[in-house]
């Protein structure tokens, strides 16, 4: 059964132009990763710190292997959730 997630990032103001910079090669790593089905990152129109990522793996076993990946380690653990306001993880499922 897949693994999909709703990730919401709040981004101290002072570093979004850091931040956003990190995000294409995690968005391209994390893309290629054999589990990975899509991984999408979206910001907020109103709201430059305000981020949500849209991700879905072939299994809760492919999310996990995504968490302790060397790049997620070194982009999001250390450069990125030390300078976030607020981050919030919802696994959820389809309906329609």
């Amino acid at each position: 059964m897949s693994k999909e997630l709703i990730v919401k990032w709040k981004i101290k103001e002072a570093e979004i132009p850091r931040i956003l910079a990190l995000l294409p090669e995690l968005a391209d790593k994390t893309k290629n990763e054999d589990g990975n089905i899509f991984y999408r990152i979206y910001q907020s129109e109103t709201d430059p710190g305000e981020l949500v990522l849209h991700e879905q793996y072939v299994d809760a076993e492919a999310a996990e292997a995504h968490r302790q990946s060397d790049h997620y380690q070194q982009i999001v653990a250390a450069q990125i959730a030390p300078h976030l306001e607020q981050r919030e993880v919802m696994a959820v499922r389809k309906l329609l």
